[in-house]
């Protein structure tokens, strides 16, 4: 098994390399259709991280705090768990699980995006706003049954 490779981005501006040491991989038999392969090949693939060596990767403090926030609906204490059995081949779902993994990381160590700034509406959008409003009060008013005033 190799390194874990993640490709930079927001958060990771020179990527992160998670040694394949601290990557913890268990295959077992997937469920569902395979023919005579599925009771005897082990394909499904479970990697497991340890969000806590991410410290000793060289991330900080606070973007260790963030991830481990994001993810705290997948986590194990700070074990975060990947499954992968969409493929029959157990070399294909290790790959799969690999991307998933490295996906989930890059996601969850990317800084918060910036808050919303709430704008006015031009001029312009508003008088055409109002424009359209009086259009349709006029067509609806064309609908309506003529009074009998006279």
């Amino acid at each position: 098994m190799d390194d874990l490779v993640i490709a930079p981005g927001p958060g990771l501006p020179r990527g992160l390399v998670i040694p394949a040491a601290l990557l913890s991989e268990r295959f077992t038999h997937a469920s569902g259709p395979g023919g005579q392969g599925v009771n005897t090949a082990d394909s499904r693939v479970q990697l497991a991280f340890d969000l806590a060596e991410l410290a000793a990767l060289g991330i900080d403090e606070a973007r260790l705090d963030r991830a481990l926030g994001r993810l705290a609906g997948r986590l194990t204490g700070t074990v975060l768990t990947v499954d992968a059995a969409e493929f029959r081949s157990q070399h294909h779902n290790r790959r799969a699980a690999r991307d998933r993994l490295a996906g989930l990381l890059r996601t969850a160590l990317a800084p918060p995006l910036a808050p919303r700034r709430p704008t006015k509406p031009t001029k312009a959008s508003r008088r055409r706003r109002l424009e359209t409003k009086r259009r349709r009060a006029e067509v609806k008013r064309g609908r309506s049954r003529p009074t009998s005033d006279s």
